[in-house]
């Protein structure tokens, strides 16, 4: 208790010692060495002093809390001797320590306004420091305009940058949507051409089926043609006379015709070709004038190929010879006769030399 008693005491002291300063000292305290004192803007002064003050105080503030530190230690040594009287010198000690704070607020708040109402004056220091102020008030403007220009840039190009990576990725996103829109079109383009081709297949298929469909009524229609075949004609077309005799058997053309159902003879060639596979059925008779030496007769063809004979011989009057054959024949096949070597044949209007044939039916 004596101790923190001397520790008032000392700290009321200290306090009217600062209250009893003349003006000059405080503004010698408040003001730099070399200053000079002009008058002036009593609110820039105002500020330089309050900011001096406050230096003061946050020094009185540090002292203070050095001296509070010191209280509590003092405190803590005699709290281990009673702790009844511990209990009653806190509470004496936080009302002391209350009222001594706030007879330092209030003391505070008279110094400032003393200080205040004193710091009238100093123009020029003022002035200078105004200058000194502004030109750091410009620099630090010129900085900030600058960091602000540079940061505006940076934020420009980063926005640029993120409008073009937005972009970009639309660009992808359009890409990827044509690639997809692209192979829908080629899996629908392939469907069209598989479909086409079903189709090409089909009508081919539908194209087969009608030639064979057209093949098979042209076949019918020429089978009911050809079903319906048959000729006969005579030797001579005009005129009368023998024809021989040769060394060599020798084709005879029967020129005079007298019925081609089937335009299936020849009378330019004499050679009958089967239009149709079938079974035919073949007629000749040879006539001749009687002679020692040369006989009467022809024989029947078949693709090169002797089939029957037809042969007469006597030394007077007219010698008459005659045959006949069914034959199978293919398409293409061709008969014809050839007159036998040294043999004559005779004919004239009454047409006694003819050949004929017909189809009997088709196979």
């Amino acid at each position: 208790m004596p101790i923190l008693f001397a520790l008032f005491l000392l700290i009321c002291s200290l306090t009217e010692a600062q209250l009893q300063q003349p003006d000059n000292e405080t503004n010698s305290y408040l003001k730099p060495a070399g200053s000079h004192v002009e008058a002036g803007n009593p609110s820039e002064h105002q500020q330089t002093c309050t900011q001096d003050i406050n230096a003061v105080l946050r020094e009185m503030s540090a002292s203070l809390a050095g001296l509070k530190v010191e209280v509590n230690y003092l405190q803590k040594e005699n709290e281990v001797l009673t702790a009844k009287t511990r209990e009653l010198e806190l509470l004496k000690q936080e009302d002391q320590v209350t009222c001594f704070l706030n007879f330092l607020a209030n003391k505070k708040e008279l110094e400032l306004l003393k200080q205040q109402d004193q710091g009238i004056g100093n123009n020029e220091k003022k002035n200078c420091r105004c200058k000194s102020y502004k030109s750091e008030i410009r620099r630090a403007f010129l900085l900030v305009s600058a960091t602000f220009g540079y940061c505006l840039k940076s934020v420009t190009c980063f926005l640029n940058f993120l409008a073009n990576k937005k972009e970009l990725e639309l660009l992808k996103q359009q890409d990827q949507a044509n690639k997809k829109e692209l192979e829908l079109q080629k899996r629908e383009l392939d469907k069209l051409k598989q479909q086409d081709q079903a189709h090409e297949g089909e009508l081919i298929t539908i194209k087969a089926s009608a030639n064979i469909t057209e093949n098979q009524v042209e076949a019918l229609r020429r089978e009911g043609e050809v079903k319906q075949v048959a000729f006969s004609a005579s030797l001579m077309d005009s005129g009368s006379g023998d024809v021989g005799p040769f060394n060599a058997q020798t084709p005879l053309v029967f020129r005079h015709v007298v019925t081609n159902i089937g335009n299936a003879y020849n009378p330019n060639t004499g050679f009958f070709i089967a239009p149709v596979r079938g079974v035919y059925h073949f007629v000749f008779h040879i006539k001749g004038h009687g002679h020692a030496s040369h006989a009467t007769g022809a024989v029947l063809f078949k693709n090169g190929e002797k089939t029957f004979i037809a042969y007469g011989q006597q030394p007077s009057h007219f010698a008459s010879t005659a045959n006949s054959v069914t034959l199978l024949l293919e398409v293409g096949d061709v008969v014809f006769l050839r007159q036998w070597e040294n043999t004559r044949v005779f004919d004239n209007l009454h047409h006694h030399t003819t050949f004929s044939g017909h189809l009997i039916f088709t196979m």
